[in-house]
């Protein structure tokens, strides 16, 4: 399981921070606020663009689907986070997480640590070479 040191977790407290923790998909999207008529403030999450799947893919490790396996299994093996499975996700071209491991015997991709574009830098784990 990947400890992430107790000022990290402090900052991810803070208010007027980003309001996703670092580990979440969408820590680093950019936020919007839409104003109504009424004066009314909305905060959404601006749109989250992945890089073209070749580019992931020279960025990543294959791993075979094994009968049984599930998404948030793959981020704990992986990354030593079982809500990281997104990255993964990320990587391959599924919109529902379950349709990464639906198929045993599919080879999907796993990206490295502080490979993929976009990621949050370098996470590790068993399985995944530790690019330093």
């Amino acid at each position: 399981m990947r400890v992430i040191e107790p000022y990290e977790r402090a900052l991810d407290d803070v208010p007027g921070a980003h309001p996703y923790p670092r580990s979440s998909r969408y820590h680093g999207a950019e936020i919007g606020v839409y104003r109504a008529e009424d004066g009314t403030e909305v905060r959404y999450v601006k749109r989250r663009l992945l890089p073209p799947l070749g580019e992931a893919a020279e960025e990543s490790v294959p791993h075979t689907v094994s009968a049984g396996e599930r998404a948030d299994q793959l981020g704990q093996r992986y990354f030593g986070d079982p809500g990281q499975w997104w990255r993964i996700a990320d990587a391959n071209p599924v919109l529902d997480p379950r349709e990464l491991t639906d198929e045993p015997g599919v080879e999907i991709a796993v990206p490295l640590p502080g490979g993929f574009p976009g990621g949050m830098g370098r996470l590790g784990g068993p399985g995944v070479r530790d690019g330093g």
